[in-house]
C-alpha cells in the first residue's frame, strides 16, 4: 500500500465506529452502496478484509482493528488542527499540549501550569502523565508543546530538545499529624528506623536523598517505594509512612493531605525543568507558565 486513501479511510472508520452500514450512511449522508464500494476500495489498498460478516452483523477482522486504531488517531489529530485553525481564525482558544512526568509532584505542575489558565487569550490546556521516556517520544513528534520534569533531559539520546531550568526547591518531611510530634523531636535522627516512603532507587530525588540519609547516618525502615507523586502521598495519608516533598508546596500537603512537617533538609535540592523542542521558547502560553514559574514559584521557595 504506497498511498492511503483518506476519504475511503473515513468511511471505514465511520462504519466501525457507528457499528453498520446503515447508520454510517445516516451520518455521511451517503448511500449504503457507496459507503460499501468505497470499504471495498480500501481493502484492495490493505490487501486484506477489514470486516467479517458475522450473521447480520459486521465485526473488525484483525487487521481492521488494528486499521480502526490508527485511524482513531489519525481523525483525533485531525480534530485537534480543525479547532485551532478555527481558533486562530476567531479568537478561540489556542491548544497547549504538556506532558508531566510521573514522578513529578501534581501540585507542582498545576502551579506551573495555572497561569495559562488565567491569561487574556483563551487556552485548552491537553496533560499527559507519563515516564520522561514516553513523554519524550510525544514531543519529538509534536504532540505535546513542553514536558515538565524532575530531571533534565538525558544525553545522548539523540531527540532534539533542550532544557529550560525553572528552578529548584528544598524537601520538607512530612507525617500525619496524630505522630507529627514524636519525629518532630531530634530531627533528623528521629527518622532513623521510621517508616518511610521513597521514590524508586533509578529516581534522581531517591539518590540525592539516599545520600543525605548515609550523609546524616539515618537508615529508614523503607516501607514502599513509589514513582507516583499522588500515589506517595496517599499512602502517607492513610499512615503507612513519612515523605519527603519540595518545601515550596508543603502548605498545600499539609492542608490536601492532613499532614504535618516534622522537619525540612534545605540542602536537599529537588529541581524542575520545562523541556522543549525549541531552545528558544516561542509558544506564549509556554513562555508565560516558564516565566511565573522562575518568578514567582521558585523565587518565593527560596525567599522563604
Amino acid at each position: 500500500m504506497r498511498h492511503l486513501n483518506y476519504s475511503h479511510l473515513h468511511y471505514f472508520w465511520t462504519v466501525a465506529r457507528e457499528g453498520s452500514i446503515v447508520r454510517a450512511s445516516e451520518v455521511l449522508h451517503l448511500t449504503p452502496q457507496t459507503i460499501s464500494g468505497q470499504i471495498k476500495l480500501l481493502e484492495q489498498e490493505v490487501g486484506q478484509s477489514l470486516f467479517n460478516r458475522v450473521g447480520r452483523r459486521l465485526v473488525m477482522s484483525e487487521t481492521g482493528l488494528v486499521v480502526y486504531k490508527y485511524a482513531n488517531e489519525i481523525f483525533s489529530i485531525g480534530g485537534e488542527l480543525a479547532n485551532v485553525v478555527r481558533g486562530s481564525q476567531v479568537g478561540g482558544p489556542s491548544m497547549l499540549g504538556v506532558g508531566i512526568v510521573n514522578s513529578l509532584p501534581k501540585l507542582i505542575a498545576e502551579r506551573i501550569i495555572a497561569p495559562a489558565l488565567q491569561a487574556d487569550r483563551p487556552v485548552r490546556i491537553r496533560c499527559q502523565e507519563a515516564s520522561l521516556e514516553k513523554l519524550l517520544s510525544e514531543l519529538a513528534i509534536h504532540r505535546l508543546d513542553i514536558v515538565l520534569s524532575d530531571q533534565p533531559l538525558p544525553r545522548g539520546l539523540g531527540l532534539r530538545a533542550y532544557n529550560h531550568r525553572l528552578g529548584e526547591s528544598g524537601l520538607s518531611f512530612f507525617a500525619r499529624r496524630a505522630v507529627g510530634r514524636q519525629y518532630r523531636t531530634g530531627f533528623p535522627m528521629s527518622l532513623n528506623e521510621a517508616p518511610m516512603l521513597l521514590p524508586s532507587p533509578d529516581s534522581a530525588l531517591r539518590r540525592r536523598l539516599d545520600e543525605w540519609f548515609e550523609g546524616e547516618g539515618i537508615t529508614p525502615r523503607i516501607v514502599a517505594e513509589i514513582d507516583d507523586s499522588a500515589l506517595l502521598k496517599a499512602f502517607g495519608e492513610a499512615g503507612a509512612g513519612l515523605f519527603a516533598g519540595p518545601t515550596v508546596i508543603e502548605k498545600e500537603i499539609c492542608r490536601m493531605y492532613r499532614m504535618s512537617v516534622v522537619g525540612r533538609a534545605p540542602d536537599i535540592k529537588e529541581r524542575f525543568y520545562a523541556i522543549s523542542p525549541e531552545r528558544r521558547l516561542k509558544h506564549e502560553s509556554v513562555v508565560l507558565i516558564t516565566d511565573t514559574a522562575r518568578a514567582d514559584l521558585f523565587d518565593a521557595a527560596e525567599a522563604d
